[in-house]
């Protein structure tokens, strides 16, 4: 069976075929079939369903396309799990973003998925958003663009970002320096992407003036904080006090967003995780929201999806076990 796609421009073959026909490659291994550009049209040959759904997938990419996407491996590999799902119609949805910020080196910050769209939006309208999902998906990035974009437009004075010293099979005490110098090491994620948004020089112009703050959330204990944005990164390594003594620290006209990824999580056996105890706390509270990534969200190399499902099924084969 043959079907043709007619392109309005040929600025729309460049970007859908991308760097050395890659794009094109991965669509005709994912499906089985043929694809071929005679002038203004894409020729796709196959078996019948096999084309439809391709089809659907080149459908999917040229929405993106003409919204201005510029397609990665990531893109297309997403727009395939969607076709897969039935549900590309809702790239419409993502391709109307608008860009939360722009980076230092001028790149647009925008969400990638709709779970990455449903997060942003989330942020928007909760006073505290709890974000649970796996490594590459986004989470912290997304939240310090949201908070620079605030910061810029004057909504809150502050940047507050932090999260807890726990330490990941080594020890804060072996590490050379003064206690700066021994947490910036965990600190140091927060830092690359405020860096990233605002420049190097930027950001020790903030941090001077005490509008940035990077600290480790003992920090944090005995104060309000107003008038700023705060993000507690790597939450899944607090314990449920911990979870509460921060979440307390809101103060007027602030806004808090929790991230997470509850499978690495580094806390001593035995301890409970406060950010797991704080989705089921405050799942039915007004003015917070729950947001949950899956490795479907996940914006990093593919590979990074494939770990994240094999590690799935190992957990679940041992708890079968």
């Amino acid at each position: 069976m043959e079907q043709t796609v007619s392109l309005e421009r040929m600025e729309q073959a460049v970007s859908l075929f991308g760097n050395f026909d890659e794009n094109i490659r991965l669509l005709e291994k994912e499906y089985g079939v043929h694809m071929v550009l005679r002038g203004a049209d894409i020729k796709i040959e196959g078996e019948e369903e096999n084309v439809a759904l391709a089809l659907r997938a080149v459908s999917g990419l040229l929405t993106l396309i003409n919204r201005g996407e510029i397609l990665s491996e990531q893109n297309v590999r997403y727009v395939i799990s969607l076709v897969a799902e039935g549900d590309e119609e809702s790239l419409t949805q993502l391709a109307d973003n608008e860009v939360i910020c722009i980076t230092s080196k001028g790149r647009p910050v925008k969400p990638k998925t709709l779970g990455q769209k449903k997060y942003v939006d989330a942020i928007g309208k909760n006073t505290v958003t709890l974000c649970v999902g796996p490594a590459g998906t986004g989470k912290t990035y997304l939240a310090v663009a949201l908070a620079v974009m605030a910061f810029r437009a004057r909504s809150v004075n502050r940047i507050i970002l932090t999260r807890p010293a726990v330490e990941a099979g080594e020890k804060l005490g072996f590490l050379p320096g003064d206690l700066q110098q021994k947490v910036d090491p965990y600190l140091r994620p927060l830092y690359d992407a405020l860096f990233d948004m605002l420049g190097a020089e930027s950001f020790q112009k903030y941090q001077e003036r005490g509008n940035i703050e990077v600290a480790p959330l003992a920090y944090m204990r005995g104060r309000t904080l107003d008038d700023s944005f705060i993000i507690l990164d790597e939450a899944q390594n607090t314990t449920p006090e911990q979870m509460k003594m921060f979440l307390t620290r809101l103060g007027n006209n602030s806004k808090i967003v929790v991230t997470g990824d509850i499978t690495q999580i580094d806390l001593p056996d035995g301890k409970k995780s406060g950010l797991m105890e704080a989705v089921q706390v405050l799942k039915l509270v007004e003015d917070v929201a729950v947001i949950r990534f899956t490795e479907k969200d996940v914006v990093r190399h593919k590979l990074v999806q494939d770990i994240i499902k094999a590690y799935e099924r190992f957990e679940e084969n041992r708890r079968r076990r």
